[in-house]
């Protein structure tokens, strides 16, 4: 299963903005992040709509923070990029027969649920 390291690049953009004056062009943000700003402008559109950031074009325009960084919260970003997987790990086998691997499964399951649960409350 591959990384998703959107609501950790997400992180460090936010926090970059809130230490800037200003709106930062998404070529300053990925500057900051190591990365493309075609990466960065997809990624902040989702907390765009969500209504976390708003953009501006032409000369001085770039994102800027809509909400106080103190106000959102870890499930606002979340939700915003779409609900990925917070933990980076899976069952070997999703549909296994050997009911060892089931039971495996079941309660690696239910830890990580109950672990989202908790770091997303």
């Amino acid at each position: 299963m591959r990384n998703d390291s959107r609501l950790s690049s997400v992180l460090h953009a936010l926090l970059h903005m809130a230490s800037h004056t200003g709106p930062m062009t998404s070529e300053q943000l990925a500057t900051c992040m190591q990365t493309n700003p075609v990466v960065v402008r997809r990624t902040m559109a989702g907390l765009r709509e969500a209504g976390i950031v708003r953009s501006e074009k032409g000369r001085g325009g770039g994102w800027s923070l809509e909400r106080v960084l103190a106000h959102i919260t870890l499930r606002d970003l979340h939700d915003a990029l779409g609900e990925p997987s917070l933990f980076a790990v899976g069952h070997h086998h999703a549909e296994s027969t050997c009911l060892v691997e089931q039971a495996v499964n079941a309660a690696l399951g239910d830890v990580f649920e109950e672990a989202e649960r908790l770091l997303l409350a």
